[in-house]
């Protein structure tokens, strides 16, 4: 892999993490089209950028939470739903390891994928729409953030958007658009640490990272810019608008694929 190779999927990494449209997807389709090598291991380590940003952008929010499980405030209940709902994910992970990192990894899984989950968004939409009370951040209940959760866990599947089966899964539980996008951003903080931190602590990732630190550096740093800023625009756009036109680029993108892969 090279410097530009490295540059782009870092790019591609920070904003596709968080515009619903599947980032672990979108590395499948750019390492075949730019005929990038790194495999699994540089993937998870763009995340380390990615997990940067969330920190940074949420920093007064997570101290506020991390506070509140000591001294009790009106963040503790939701400090203990994020934890609640990070059980799903940290089973699936364990559970779905060897198969994310090999059998999952295919371009007709991701378009497929990428079709389900559009269709699943754009249903969710509808459902939203027609709900006269929505759930604000601090209202949201037990059964909310365990579904929002469980979607997420799903998101070790390369097509299926951590992001994007959050923020769906808080549109059919009845939560307001923007408070359901904040939960999965705060939730994601804990699982990327952790899906992180199991792959990379592997001895084989250290003598992967340790000839290429240059270009893991650089990917690292472009995934957590252009993370940053993808967060602050989902945040300000989900305010007034819904996922519709993100669920038509997956569906776009789906047929594309699956229409390469019949003809080549």
């Amino acid at each position: 892999m090279n410097i530009l190779q490295a540059l782009i999927l870092g790019l591609i990494q920070g904003l596709t993490e968080f515009i619903p449209v599947s980032s672990s997807g979108h590395l499948v389709i750019m390492h075949e089209l730019i005929g990038a090598s790194g495999g699994l291991t540089f993937d998870v380590a763009l995340h380390l950028g990615t997990l940067a940003a969330l920190i940074l952008f949420f920093y007064k929010d997570l101290l506020s939470l991390a506070s509140s499980l000591v001294k009790k405030s009106k963040q503790t209940r939701l400090a203990w739903l994020l934890i609640l709902a990070t059980i799903p994910a940290v089973i699936t992970g364990v559970l779905l390891e060897s198969a994310a990192e090999n059998q999952f990894r295919s371009l007709g899984l991701v378009s497929i994928n990428l079709l389900i989950v559009a269709l699943v968004m754009l249903a969710a939409e509808y459902y939203f729409k027609h709900r006269t009370k929505k759930t604000l951040l601090n209202e949201t209940s037990k059964g909310q953030a365990i579904s929002m959760g469980l979607a997420q866990a799903a998101a070790v599947i390369p097509g299926v958007s951590r992001s994007g089966a959050a923020i769906t899964a808080g549109l059919f539980g009845g939560m307001d658009r923007v408070a359901a996008t904040r939960f999965s951003f705060l939730l994601g903080v804990p699982i990327i640490f952790g899906a992180s931190l199991k792959v990379l602590i592997k001895p084989d990732a250290f003598s992967q990272i340790g000839p290429q630190a240059d270009i893991f550096i650089i990917g690292i740093f472009a995934a957590f810019i252009s993370g940053f800023w993808a967060i602050k625009f989902l945040l300000r756009y989900l305010a007034k608008h819904s996922l519709n036109i993100f669920a038509y680029y997956r569906i776009g993108l789906a047929l594309t694929i699956l229409l390469s892969l019949a003809l080549f």
